[in-house]
């Protein structure tokens, strides 16, 4: 097997404890889990599999190459198609044992025709996915097989009238429908306890390590490692300039390491004289612009680091998009290809 010099170390025991947190949260209501973008950039099939051992039933993904990535799939499990189905969908979707996500007047009519149950998101004010609510008062949804209705918040993670005003427009929408369940709250959504939970939350972010509000901060723990090694150690002087455009200038001499990571592999420019890796506790700082595949940063508090070495990146969610600018969802999702992942 060909060695990868890049890991992410991933924590079955965090992914699992932040899944019956965020369940317990949501008071009696049934807990799913977003698998989207290979489970947010983490390995969709593992982390299916240790949610199903767990006791998750609900599965959620954007398109149909997702559902064929995470084929065969466990006849026990519900698994749903956020982005509904297309015309150019519909003779893979009719033959899957995955649902739809209906949000227009076309993917209704067009799935009706199949007469199999199907999901529906209704739009509450965010004005993405969604039927109108005057479209559902109207009778659209009238005779479709509806196992559940779903919403989706645009401000969970602020203290806003606008959930509460969202909360109350899909129980009126809701009131208007024939189905099993109804569905409305995301990761930041569950932390605003069960009133939003209604009969299935769908969390995403937070199963991952992500924090999407301040109240999860000390229960949500981090799933994913992320590990380098390093290509080379040098040492520049006073004056000396490191990486394209020359951002970082050495005021003093310093030993640095470089590392075999860059933007190509997720760790974005973002990071550029702003992240952090670190030697067991000890902070060493990201030293000039992160390049596609490489990364600098000094080791001067580490003087013992080798070629060869591992380096994890600090990685906690909200410290690195502190640190970088970016959302906890782009660091996430962006890790690449190239990386070995291995649950722990």
């Amino acid at each position: 097997m060909v060695h990868r010099p890049l890991r992410l170390t991933l924590d079955s025991d965090a992914l699992v404890s932040n899944w019956h947190w965020l369940a317990h949260k949501g008071g009696g209501a049934a807990c799913g889990a977003a698998v989207k973008a290979n489970a947010y950039g983490l390995g969709a099939r593992a982390v299916v599999k240790r949610l199903q051992d767990a006791g998750c039933r609900d599965f959620f993904v954007s398109t149909w190459a997702e559902v064929e990535a995470l084929e065969p799939w466990p006849g026990d499990l519900a698994l749903s198609v956020l982005h509904g189905a297309g015309p150019d969908d519909m003779a893979v979707a009719a033959t899957r044992i995955a649902r739809p996500v209906l949000n227009s007047p076309e993917q209704v009519r067009r799935w009706r025709e199949t007469g199999r149950p199907c999901d529906v998101m209704v739009d509450t004010g965010m004005n993405r996915l969604g039927l109108a609510p005057a479209d559902v008062a109207a009778g659209l949804l009238d005779g479709l097989r509806i196992e559940t209705l779903m919403s989706h918040l645009a401000c969970a993670e602020e203290d806003t009238d606008t959930n509460e005003a969202q909360r109350k427009g899909f129980r009126e929408v809701a009131a208007k429908v024939k189905a099993k369940r109804l569905s409305l709250s995301n990761s930041a959504g569950v932390c605003l306890g069960p009133r939003f939970a209604f009969d299935l939350t769908r969390p995403g972010v937070a199963l991952y390590g992500g924090i999407p509000r301040r109240e999860a901060a000390p229960h949500i723990r981090q799933v994913a490692r992320v590990e380098a090694q390093i290509i080379q150690r040098r040492r520049i002087g006073r004056g000396d300039r490191v990486g394209y455009g020359g951002t970082f200038l050495a005021e003093r001499d310093h030993e640095l390491a470089i590392l075999n990571i860059g933007y190509a592999d997720g760790y974005l420019r973002g990071f550029s004289n702003a992240g952090r890796a670190k030697a067991g506790d000890t902070p060493l700082p990201v030293v000039g612009r992160v390049s596609m595949d490489l990364t600098a940063i000094s080791v001067d508090a580490a003087p013992d680091l080798k070629e060869g070495d591992w380096i994890e990146l600090d990685y906690d969610l909200p410290e690195a998009a502190a640190q970088s600018g970016l959302s906890q969802y782009e660091l996430l999702t962006t890790l690449g290809s190239r990386f070995a992942r291995r649950w722990t």
